[in-house]
């Protein structure tokens, strides 16, 4: 005799983590569609995304502040890090105090593509979540929620 699978679930639909799993899979297609053309991964611009964000502060920004701000895990950020400067996108160079660490910064080509891909990914990103209307900023605080709530898995 056949055992019969059990779910929680009634059907897919009612399951939080299939439908996560789904709208990240289209969401993430949306934002390849917009960051191809610019010869970007979603990683590459995340990482140069939140170079652009700490350099508004900070002149010295190093590989591990990258790495920590796009929730990046530090071997993969240098590997990816790498791959930007060899485009010319950013630079390195020696830290003032520590002999470890490289200072990263946006090249002028790199500043010029970084703020291209942030038109193109926060267009894209409307167009994507317009269909929540007025509950946008409930998705939002939902999602941050969840976020704070899962912090042991970072």
């Amino acid at each position: 005799m056949e055992k019969k699978i059990e779910f929680r679930f009634k059907s897919p639909n009612d399951s939080p983590g299939y439908l996560l799993a789904h709208l990240t899979m289209l969401w993430q297609r949306k934002q390849k569609r917009v960051l191809d053309p610019l010869g970007l991964t979603h990683t590459q611009f995340v990482l140069m995304a939140a170079l652009g964000w700490l350099s508004r502060e900070n002149d010295n920004v190093t590989q591990v502040d990258i790495a920590n701000q796009g929730n990046a895990d530090r071997m993969m950020a240098s590997k990816v890090l790498r791959a930007l400067e060899q485009k010319k996108l950013i630079a390195r160079s020696g830290h003032k105090t520590d002999t470890r660490a490289k200072v990263i910064r946006l090249t002028d080509k790199g500043a010029a593509v970084l703020q291209q891909a942030l038109v193109a990914v926060e267009q894209a990103d409307m167009e994507f979540f317009s269909k929540l209307g007025d509950e946008l900023s409930h998705f939002n605080s939902q999602i941050a929620q969840l976020l704070a709530g899962n912090k042991n898995l970072y």
